[in-house]
């Protein structure tokens, strides 16, 4: 029987019931305390008649900056793929997308001299 469930990052639960019977103890009486499904319901001896233990579910879902994190992803994958087939369909966005790679490339070069010139001669 699961007796929790507790959400983390990007997970959430809500709902959910965690109330369980009381039931005493009584080494005397050695059902007491036991339980059994009956049907469809989960029930506990307690010592004189078995009660029914209360049923609950627990909704179990992303949260929203995770959803929100998805579907920006999805809609990314789909504007790429979209390009993609136009671009190997197109000549002329092909020579276009080709510019931009090699413009990218070249950026992300000239960042790493920057990065490596603040880091060897700090300003100030």
């Amino acid at each position: 029987m699961i007796k929790g469930l507790m959400g983390s990052n990007g997970i959430m639960v809500s709902a959910g019931d965690n109330s369980l019977p009381y039931i005493n103890q009584n080494s005397s009486n050695p059902i007491q305390g036991m339980i059994r499904i009956w049907g469809t319901d989960l029930q506990v001896f307690d010592g004189t008649a078995w009660i029914q233990m209360a049923s609950s579910y627990a909704t179990v879902r992303l949260d929203q900056d995770a959803q929100a994190l998805l579907e920006w992803a999805r809609l990314e994958r789909t504007k790429q793929r979209v390009r993609e087939d136009r671009v190997r369909n197109n000549p002329a966005l092909k020579i276009a997308f080709d510019k931009i790679k090699k413009a990218e490339e070249n950026f992300d070069l000239l960042e790493k001299f920057v990065q490596f010139d603040n880091e060897e001669y700090p300003k100030g």
